[in-house]
């Protein structure tokens, strides 16, 4: 039901947008979350944002990354700017905290010149 698309190969640097499409219409009433598994490491949390739209960032993104969300078209999306090569990983959305039931495919972001 959550589908993240937008992902890529982009030189360090440089700058993506990601965008999640909530088909069953549930996460306007949702805090929703973007979530990243690098190779070799455990699924995290990039950032959250509440239905109000305020946000909140893992410490590693602060600054970079920006959450937003269009309640009308059931989207949330990442901008990801300033990339750096350890942010290459697979990139999910869902709620926050997470459902093990919305985990989509993901999709892959690698940064690297």
């Amino acid at each position: 039901q959550l589908q993240a698309s937008g992902g890529g190969l982009v030189q360090p640097g440089g700058s993506l947008r990601l965008s999640c499409v909530d088909s069953g219409r549930m996460f306007s009433i949702n805090t929703m979350g973007w979530y990243r598994q690098a190779p070799g490491k455990q699924r995290e949390l990039v950032g959250y944002i509440r239905t109000g739209g305020s946000t909140t960032y893992a410490d590693s993104v602060l600054g970079r990354f920006t959450i937003s969300r269009d309640n009308a078209k059931n989207t949330v999306y990442l901008q990801m700017n300033s990339l750096k090569p350890e942010d290459t990983a697979v990139y999910y959305c869902n709620m926050y905290p997470s459902h093990p039931k919305y985990w989509g495919q993901g999709t892959l972001v690698t940064v690297s010149s």
